[in-house]
């Protein structure tokens, strides 16, 4: 496993970043994989990875160069630098463009874990991959970076509050599959048998991004980053769906804002993830609270909600009642 040696003042100073490369680059892995992991994102690929292919088709340098990024076990490292705090896309894409051409070829011979093929022992590689980011963002993830920004910051409010609830051991422990803490100051980022890493004194950023991926990066032993599926996948009109039976009983809205509390969430995560208003969400929660379904939970200056065991009964038996399934975000 790869693990890193996390002391006291770099956990304290760590913080979480919304990033758009981070964004980007996730939303490029899942064009690569072609393979969505819940409806939302099958409705994504369905509606741009025709696009993604004919692009690859027309450059077969380019698509030479993802397939070696994107290694098995190991990003080439120019491709995913450590976000700032607040940076726009095309100042993070200037960093990628930026990296020298043998950097590059390094990198990519690293994540191949072997020789590059010829078509790549060149020098522009920093300016395809960068012009390759700037087209994801511009066609696949502008569209729905408003919605997107939303979820991630819900997420980030979540996050913070599990601190405060259950301390920083309880966040890095469900990050995503591989994290956890390992105690006397070791964090497992992976599953993957590397050295481990000192990174006493380094600037350790939290990165969410909504495709379920993650990865981490660092840059110079100085700054380093793990970036993690958010809480609360996308829905859309093709996401996650809700039983019928639950919404001509509890209503539509009601019934979605229920299905998405199997986990902890707070109302701000909800109107991202549902797309409901804030005060359509308030009024739902008060219902089901009254109703015994839902408890709330405060967590700093935020309140989690989670379903009561009645509430998880009524999930349960609706979904194994079979039937209609109705979209998680209601006709407007």
């Amino acid at each position: 496993m790869g693990w890193w040696q996390v002391n006291a003042d770099t956990l304290a100073g760590s913080r979480f970043v919304i990033s758009p490369l981070a964004e980007v680059f996730a939303s490029l892995k899942l064009l690569h994989s072609a393979n969505g992991s819940h409806p939302g994102e099958q409705q994504w690929l369905r509606a741009h990875l025709p696009a993604y292919r004919a692009l690859l088709a027309r450059d077969p340098v380019t698509a030479l160069l993802v397939r070696a990024g994107l290694g098995r076990e190991w990003i080439a490292d120019f491709l995913t630098p450590v976000p700032y705090d607040g940076e726009g896309l095309q100042d993070a894409v200037a960093r990628v463009r930026a990296v020298g051409g043998a950097q590059a070829r390094a990198h990519l011979r690293r994540s191949l874990a072997g020789a590059l093929p010829a078509e790549l022992e060149r020098d522009d590689l920093p300016e395809r991959a960068a012009a390759l980011l700037e087209w994801v963002w511009q066609e696949t993830v502008r569209p729905y970076w408003e919605r997107r920004r939303q979820v991630l910051e819900a997420d980030v409010v979540a996050r913070t509050a599990q601190v405060s609830r259950g301390g920083w051991a309880a966040v890095l422990d469900s990050l995503r599959p591989g994290t956890r803490w390992l105690g006397d100051n070791r964090f497992q980022v992976n599953a993957h048998e590397y050295p481990p890493r000192e990174i006493a004194g380094a600037e350790l950023v939290f990165v969410p991004v909504t495709p379920r991926t993650g990865w981490v990066s660092w840059e110079d032993g100085r700054r380093y980053a793990v970036v993690y599926p958010c809480v609360g996948a996308l829905a859309g009109d093709g996401g996650p769906r809700v039983p019928a039976s639950l919404g001509a009983l509890l209503g539509a809205g009601r019934a979605a804002v229920l299905a998405l509390l199997g986990s902890p969430m707070s109302t701000t995560q909800l109107v991202a993830v549902t797309g409901q208003g804030l005060g359509s969400v308030g009024r739902h929660l008060r219902v089901l609270r009254d109703a015994g379904l839902v408890r709330g939970r405060r967590a700093g200056r935020s309140v989690l909600y989670s379903r009561t065991a009645a509430g998880d009964v009524l999930v349960e038996a609706a979904g194994a009642s079979g039937g209609a399934l109705l979209p998680l975000t209601p006709p407007r």
